[in-house]
């Protein structure tokens, strides 16, 4: 097995992905690199090579669980001024559609009434839904604004997760699953392409499944 140091060195590349994945969401890139690089470390130091898997395979999980706590604990996430506002007035729009007509609206009825575009509707209104609790200032009032958590940390840990479980399985079983999965051919297709019967195709891809199936829930 590689040294602590050669491991940590060589990986870096796994961070930046990592990190990437989080981007938009109102952290600095910079905070969210460092505490990747805190993951890997504690990655290299607790890997054990005995339990048959890749370190990237190992590694990911814990990398994405550090980002994730950085979120959290409350880590320093920004809005701009006028992104906030918007969100406000939508969030009120909202709430006054939603009791006058018994539904909520559209975007693109909540970019009619507020005179603003549907790209920008859209784009506040995702911006409420960001982890955040924010002290909003304007000149006419001072408050705090609790904002719903609809968080996806979760989903990106199981397909960062995935994607790697994918790269380290062999070439064949790899084009395999590319084939059936990704390019959404049947069995017999994919026999044809491989050069092997729709039987073991099958056989191989239950084999295949249940080996990820069994590595994702380590």
């Amino acid at each position: 097995m590689k040294d602590r140091n050669s491991l940590i060195s060589e990986n870096t590349g796994l961070v930046h992905a990592c990190a990437r994945k989080f981007m938009g969401r109102g952290a600095e890139y910079d905070d969210l690199y460092s505490c990747g690089c805190v993951g890997l470390i504690k990655a290299a130091d607790n890997f054990d090579e005995s339990l048959g898997y890749r370190f990237s395979t190992y590694a990911v999980p814990v990398i994405l669980g550090e980002i994730k706590r950085y979120f959290r604990d409350g880590g320093s996430l920004k809005m701009s001024r006028s992104l906030k506002e918007l969100s406000l007035k939508i969030t009120r729009f909202c709430e006054k559609y939603e009791r006058e007509q018994g539904r909520a609206p559209t975007v693109k009825e909540i970019a009619l009434s507020l005179g603003i575009s549907d790209e920008d509707a859209a784009e506040a209104l995702e911006a409420s839904r960001l982890p955040l609790s924010l002290s909003y200032e304007t000149e006419e009032e001072s408050r705090q604004i609790d904002v719903a958590q609809e968080s996806q940390e979760e989903a990106i840990t199981e397909k960062m997760t995935l994607h790697t479980l994918l790269a380290g399985l062999p070439q064949r079983d790899r084009e395999l699953i590319n084939l059936r999965y990704f390019k959404g051919k049947t069995q017999v297709l994919t026999a044809k392409e491989l050069g092997m019967t729709q039987v073991q195709v099958s056989r191989r891809e239950k084999k295949i499944l249940l080996s990820l199936r069994e590595k994702m829930t380590v």
